[in-house]
C-alpha cells in the first residue's frame, strides 16, 4: 500500500495509512492513493477505496474462468477528469455551455500544430503515421541565446501540448540552435517538466542529428479521431 510522493505532510500521510489499513488490512490487494488524495475528505477517499476493492474482486473473480471475454469497462472520460483532476471544478451541464465557455476555439486551437512559446519563439506539433514531430524555432530573434532560450520554453510547454492532443508513442524533437554545452540544461529542464505529468514519458537520448528523442505512454485517444 503507497501513497503518493507528492503528499509530504507527515500527519496527513498517518492519516491516509490510517484509512486504508481500515479497509484493506485483510486483503492481499494492493493500494496507492494519488495526490488527490490531499485535497479529499476521508469519506470521498473511503468510498472509493471501497469501489475500487469490490471491481479488483469481481475481476479476480471472473478471470478465473475458462471463458474470454471482457471483464470489467474501463473508466469513461468523466470518471477519468474526476481521478486526475484534484482542483476544484464547476460541472455546467445545460445546453450550450461549449459556445458559453469558448471550447470550440480551444478545439480550434488544440488541432492547429502551431504553439507560440513567447515574443519571438514557436513550435509545431505534428502526428505523423510513425511518430510525433516537435520542430522547435526562434522565430525574429537572432541573438545568440535565442535558440536556448527557444528550447527551454519549449520544454516547459510539451508534456501539456501533448497532453491535450493525446499523442503518445515516439516522439522526435528537432530543436533550436543551441551550443552543445547547453544541452544538460535542457535535458535538466525537459525531466523536470515530464516529472508532474501523469502519463509515463521516458527520455531516450539525442540522435546523431541533434535531434532529441522520448517515448511516451498512449494513454488516451488522440485528439485528430474525435
Amino acid at each position: 500500500m503507497n501513497i503518493s510522493r507528492r503528499i509530504k505532510d507527515d500527519d496527513v500521510r498517518n492519516e491516509l495509512h490510517s484509512i486504508m489499513r481500515r479497509y484493506m488490512e485483510d486483503d492481499e490487494l494492493g493500494l496507492i492513493l494519488r495526490s488527490s488524495c490531499l485535497k479529499a475528505g476521508e469519506e470521498e477517499i473511503s468510498k472509493d477505496i471501497i469501489a475500487m476493492r469490490n471491481l479488483a474482486v469481481k475481476t479476480l473473480d471472473e478471470a478465473s474462468g475458462a471463458k474470454p471475454g471482457k471483464i470489467a469497462s474501463g473508466a469513461g472520460p468523466h470518471e477519468l477528469a474526476w481521478r486526475d483532476w484534484d482542483a476544484s471544478a464547476h460541472v455546467e451541464k445545460p445546453p450550450g455551455s461549449f459556445e458559453r465557455h469558448g471550447v470550440h476555439d480551444m478545439l480550434d486551437f488544440m488541432e492547429n500544430p502551431h504553439v507560440s512559446l513567447n515574443a519571438n519563439a514557436n513550435m509545431y506539433v505534428e502526428q505523423t503515421r510513425a511518430m510525433v514531430t516537435v520542430d522547435v524555432n526562434t522565430g525574429d530573434d537572432r541573438t545568440g541565446a535565442a535558440g536556448l532560450k527557444a528550447n527551454l520554453a519549449m520544454a516547459k510547454e510539451l508534456p501539456r501540448q501533448l497532453r491535450i492532443r493525446g499523442m503518445g508513442g515516439q516522439v522526435s524533437i528537432d530543436l533550436a540552435p543551441m551550443s552543445k554545452k547547453h544541452r544538460g540544461l535542457f535535458e535538466t529542464a525537459l525531466r523536470k517538466a515530464f516529472m508532474n505529468d501523469v502519463t509515463g514519458t521516458a527520455l531516450c537520448g539525442w540522435t546523431p542529428l541533434g535531434h532529441f528523442e522520448l517515448r511516451r505512454k498512449r494513454d488516451r485517444a488522440p485528439l485528430s479521431q474525435y
